[in-house]
């Protein structure tokens, strides 16, 4: 024995030795848990191994290196149907014994003999027997009143589909008639002096149709007398009035057989232009502009052309003024007899030149 044995337990534990306790609980909890907890073997060691239940697969599903019908967590399972039962519960009769006809009725509604005494002729059977007792008279009497108001109903339901919906009404008794004839002799009435008339009524077909209309309409009496209705005074139509109420006639832009003339504004307001909301393509603006613009340039061209035309013509003009001055220069000159030793030049100049040549 140790000496730690005898001793008493101490009250104050050291701090190392309550570290060491809470280790080895944790310790126990871990391996309580795991044991509790069954995993499948690692992978590589899983030769021979076949996952059966639902703790072999663990958090996961098959095992494709296992090649058996694996079922995780039960999905793919054909569920077992619930097991049907043919026992029958237990029945008593009336006297408290057990009714074993119930196992060959098997809960359909069907006489079965199955009790001794279904088998015992009716002569044979106990006096006291209730089911042997003969009915009351009160019993007779609601069964065969029964009887007869049943029959009576299927007897009238008969005879009224046989018989014809509108029956024939019953002539009326025969009337006589003593009859004298105002003529008497033997030439007339074959001689005899009164006659008996038997008045008979005529007998009606009943499928005859009826000879007189009965469903003519009656006109209604005359109803009850309008409310009166307050009318303002009566006051002239005025022209203008007139004019408003006037409605067009209905005017064809194709067709015109009797020749009318119509007013154009007449026609327009028939042909529905006014109520239309016209829309122009944004090309038009611009066609419109560039017509404008090429209008202007034409123009500044032509005015242009104008005026170096008019320059020109000026110049000529002025060319031929010049020219007609100089020879009228020279034409009053050659009157006067003056001549330029320039002129006397030139004209000997053109004097040799023919001869010269």
């Amino acid at each position: 024995m140790s000496l730690a044995s005898l001793l008493p337990a101490p009250l104050h534990v050291t701090y190392r030795e309550r570290d060491e306790d809470e280790d080895l609980e944790k310790a126990y909890k871990e391996l309580k848990v795991l044991a509790l907890k069954k995993e499948p073997p690692p992978y590589g060691q899983r030769h021979g191994w076949i996952p059966r239940k639902l703790e072999d697969f663990g958090d996961g599903g098959a095992f494709p290196e296992i090649h058996v019908a694996q079922y995780p967590l039960d999905m793919g399972r054909k569920k077992k149907p619930a097991s049907s039962t043919n026992a029958l519960p237990v029945q008593l009769d009336s006297q408290g014994r057990v009714k074993y006809d119930a196992l060959v009725k098997q809960g359909k509604n069907k006489v079965v003999h199955s009790r001794f005494q279904d088998l015992v002729p009716v002569h044979l059977k106990d006096e006291g027997d209730p089911e042997l007792d003969k009915p009351s008279e009160e019993d007779i009497e609601e069964t065969t009143r029964k009887t007869r108001e049943a029959l009576e109903k299927e007897v009238t339901t008969r005879i009224a589909a046989a018989q014809p919906t509108q029956a024939a009404q019953k002539p009326q008794a025969a009337q006589y008639i003593r009859y004298t004839p105002s003529q008497q002799g033997i030439a007339y009435n074959s001689g005899a002096k009164q006659r008996v008339i038997r008045m008979v009524e005529m007998q009606k077909d009943p499928m005859e149709p009826p000879r007189f209309k009965t469903n003519k309409k009656i006109p209604r009496g005359p109803p009850s007398p309008p409310a009166p209705v307050m009318h303002s005074p009566s006051r002239k139509v005025t022209v203008k009035e007139q004019q408003e109420w006037k409605i067009p006639p209905c005017i064809s832009n194709w067709k015109n057989a009797k020749g009318y003339t119509i007013p154009l504004d007449k026609r327009l307001a028939a042909d529905g232009r006014g109520l239309q909301d016209p829309h122009i393509n944004d090309k038009f603006a611009k066609l419109a502009e560039a017509l404008y613009i090429a209008d202007r340039k034409a123009r500044e061209a032509v005015e242009m052309r104008a005026q170096l035309e008019k320059k020109v013509a000026q110049r000529d003009k002025e060319k031929k003024e010049l020219k007609l001055v100089e020879l009228a220069q020279k034409a009053r000159e050659e009157r006067a007899g003056i001549r330029t030793t320039a002129t006397d030049r030139t004209d000997e100049e053109k004097r040799e030149g023919p001869a010269s040549s």
